[in-house]
């Protein structure tokens, strides 16, 4: 029997890709609003003794919510297995308290969907390029986390525009190492940019390690927000002579206007991210391409 796939409202978009490319049943839901903006869920097709797979990301509160009762409602009908697949974890930049008092949203998160009920045949997280790979051992009890590595989409798109001599490059040291995982891979050379902290947010640049004359540089960061440490990276690699820039990121949120600064910088030749986020579904502009990250969803849960 085929497994069963639901999706949260803002993944719904994700969920038809996966559905065309795999071999899933789409599971009916209805949902409406009582006045007051309390949801209601009714699960209609039958789940007892099913797989049933769950796609929806963290992207804001509510949404987490939605997941969660949905999730565990599943379970409470009767699901032989959940695999809940989560194409952008949010709260990953909190993962660890720097200042005392800080909520590590990252791991409340994660105890919350570890207290989704568990399966007859358990409970499976799947995570796409976390900020940090710590973050999918904060998963608690019988859950078992998966950290999908979006490589396979990083690396086509790096070869494409790229060609056959470029710079992977990373925006600070703190990117190095999956930076150089990805130059490795591609036998091309690796580039991340020293730092010196002078005060609060203010950083000066000391160093580029590696020689960017001439080259074509492509960024990859995991997430871009607002885009400014894109910006700030790219520059430095502009004055230290790369020829073309490109920008690869998984995880496209482009808040405050974050494409139109990324495109107005005039350092950037072509931004491409994955459709993980919500926010990356209706962009209309060239400046952008939007990959998908559907079959390395299909073939992760396969």
């Amino acid at each position: 029997m085929k497994k069963i796939l639901f999706c949260i409202k803002e993944y719904a978009y994700l969920a038809e890709k996966i559905l065309a490319h795999g071999d899933y049943e789409k599971g009916e839901l209805a949902i409406s609003y009582f006045t007051d903006g309390e949801r209601y869920q009714r699960i209609l097709s039958p789940v007892e003794n099913r797989d049933v797979v769950v796609i929806g990301g963290t992207v804001n509160d509510e949404a987490t919510l939605e997941l969660f009762d949905l999730a565990s409602s599943l379970v409470s009908y009767g699901a032989n297995s959940l695999s809940l697949v989560i194409p952008y974890y949010g709260y990953s930049t909190m993962e660890r308290a720097v200042l005392p008092g800080e909520i590590v949203t990252a791991k409340t998160r994660a105890r919350l969907l570890s207290a989704i009920p568990r399966s007859a045949k358990g409970n499976r997280i799947y995570l796409f390029d976390l900020h940090s790979e710590g973050t999918q051992y904060y998963f608690e009890h019988e859950v078992y986390p998966v950290h999908v590595y979006c490589k396979p989409i990083i690396i086509e798109a790096a070869r494409q525009y790229g060609g056959e001599n470029f710079v992977m490059a990373s925006t600070d040291a703190g990117r190095a190492k999956w930076v150089e995982s990805l130059a490795n891979d591609m036998g091309v050379p690796a580039a991340f940019i020293l730092k010196r902290r002078l005060s609060g947010d203010h950083t000066e640049v000391t160093a580029i390690n590696a020689d960017v004359d001439g080259k074509t540089v492509i960024i990859y960061d995991d997430m871009i927000r607002s885009g400014g440490s894109i910006i700030g990276a790219a520059q430095t690699y502009k004055d230290a002579g790369a020829k073309d820039i490109y920008v690869i990121t998984t995880h496209g949120l482009f808040v405050n206007n974050g494409i139109e600064k990324l495109k107005a910088s005039g350092l950037i030749k072509k931004l491409i991210c994955t459709d993980s986020h919500v926010n990356a579904c209706n962009i209309q502009d060239d400046f952008v391409e939007v990959r998908s990250i559907a079959a390395l969803v299909c073939e992760a849960i396969r």
